[in-house]
């Protein structure tokens, strides 16, 4: 979204699992986000709920939680290119495609690709090394191996039993992308808020190969095409 609005920022970047407590100590909290793991509401996720988030955003003397947040002190602070329609209708579908994104797509991203990694902790480490969002969590790759399967476990609920169910659930889901596309409330000649939200979510279950079967030839692929290209 920045680069969209080209403002110029300086990224940092905390140690996964550290996040909570590091953005704690920053000045940020967790934007008042409740979440949970395949109805679960683990200890990790309690306690990063209570402490702090990322992504986080300081600026204009504001610490600024959870992408949702960001998206709105954005446009109020940087108003072209509008991230919400101006149109009272067209912002309720795009706020509402936004809302679930957040409290639905971005879980099941998350559960989807570590499902995977508790699955085939080798093959995971080696697709997490680069993708569409560069390195998934950690830059080592016996780092991803060794960690990424225990994130999976105690903090998001997933075991090797977890995938079919994930999976059967992932149609549904595109479905819902592409007739929200077809209707113009994502993928539009004017981006929004809505597309920031759901195409990372994509791209993250994109880094299991057997995922791209399942999106050829829809228009939530194109979606992720589009904000987020196979890096050269």
């Amino acid at each position: 979204m920045l680069e969209h609005k080209r403002v110029p920022y300086r990224r940092v970047d905390v140690l996964t699992l550290l996040h909570p407590l590091a953005v704690r100590l920053r000045g940020f909290d967790a934007g008042g986000e409740t979440r949970s793991a395949g109805g679960r509401r683990t200890l990790p996720i309690r306690f990063g709920d209570l402490l702090g988030t990322v992504p986080a955003l300081a600026g204009d003397g504001r610490r600024v939680s959870t992408n949702r947040q960001i998206a709105r002190f954005l446009d109020d602070r940087h108003p072209e290119p509008a991230l919400f329609p101006a149109d009272p209708e067209q912002r309720q579908a795009v706020e509402e495609a936004e809302r679930w994104a957040n409290e639905a797509l971005q879980m099941a991203a998350r559960r989807i690709a570590l499902a995977w990694a508790v699955r085939d902790p080798a093959g995971a480490s080696r697709s997490g090394g680069d993708g569409r969002m560069g390195y998934l969590l950690y830059r080592g790759a016996l780092t991803r191996r060794l960690i990424i399967p225990h994130i999976g476990r105690l903090i998001f609920a997933v075991d090797r039993t977890s995938d079919r169910e994930l999976l059967a659930g992932l149609p549904p889901m595109l479905d819902r992308i592409d007739a929200w596309i077809a209707d113009g409330v994502l993928g539009g000649g004017r981006l929004n808020a809505a597309d920031f939200m759901v195409a990372p979510s994509l791209a993250l279950m994109l880094y299991r190969p057997d995922i791209l079967p399942l999106l050829e030839g829809r228009p939530a692929l194109e979606l992720v095409d589009r904000l987020l290209p196979e890096p050269a």
